[in-house]
């Protein structure tokens, strides 16, 4: 099937790594499930991928173009319903059986993952699922090339640390957006410090994990202060950042 995409849905629709992924998840569901939600459905595709599976598919989309670009591509699904609203202030008349939100990005600080869901969860049916239904985020200490907050592509960094688990969300749990922790991370060689790595790797089922893709949760690299490190050195820092509200809520400082 040829889709209708807006430039930005185009490059997601080329990161077949993510759409596989999204795929398989849907896939584990018996045909003929009663209701699902696809939550910023942007062109369509996971809805698309839902017509199989579900009875009844509510796909909701703020942005207009997007929205017409699903209608379109979704106009021959009897099944499927493309509204063009914010999810927030849409009015949710059934309970689902499954909500699908792919309002994804690192340590879901960008995206509306966090707000949208803890709005929507509330019309989950109690056996109810989320695709994806987790995240876990991992921490890094590395030295950078650009010293401003940027996603890892194309960047050049050296890992000064080894990777470490630093938070997990289920996403049937109602999560505080804003988030604060305190690091304390052990430097593998002696160099100058200055930034973090985080990267997510998100839990679609129980049988699925994805690590970072290109347009699904890509390495974040956030900056620090300079700072001289031997082998060995233990390095505490507290991160805090809110989820939803961008990485302009991003703060770090050395304890």
């Amino acid at each position: 099937m040829k889709f209708r995409t807006t430039p930005y849905h185009h490059d997601l629709l080329k990161d077949t790594e993510r759409l596989s992924v999204f795929y398989q998840a849907i896939q584990e569901y018996d045909s003929n499930c009663d209701v699902a939600y696809d939550l910023g459905c942007g062109s369509g595709v996971l809805s698309y991928f839902l017509t199989s599976k579900f009875n009844e598919i509510i796909s909701l989309e703020i942005d207009k173009k997007a929205y017409n670009c699903a209608k379109e591509n979704l106009a021959d699904f009897d099944n499927v319903q493309v509204i063009n609203t914010d999810v927030l202030d849409y009015d949710f008349a059934k309970k689902a059986d499954l909500i699908v939100c792919e309002m994804l990005d690192t340590a879901l600080i960008d995206e509306e993952e966090i707000p949208v869901l803890n709005h929507a969860r509330k019309f989950l049916k109690d056996n109810g699922k989320i695709i994806p239904q987790a995240i876990i985020n991992t921490v890094e200490l590395v030295n950078m090339e650009m010293h401003h907050i940027h996603w890892d592509e194309g960047a050049i960094y050296e890992t000064l640390s080894d990777e470490k688990f630093y938070s997990a969300f289920n996403f049937l749990d109602d999560i505080n957006p804003q988030f604060k922790t305190e690091l304390k991370l052990k430097s593998k060689k002696d160099a100058i410090l200055n930034g973090l790595k985080i990267t997510s790797y998100t839990v679609l089922t129980d049988n699925i994990v994805a690590g970072p893709m290109p347009m699904l949760n890509p390495p974040l690299l956030i900056p620090l202060n300079e700072k001289q490190i031997k082998v060995n050195d233990f390095i505490h820092v507290e991160l805090k950042y809110i989820m939803g509200n961008g990485i302009e809520s991003i703060e770090t400082k050395y304890l």
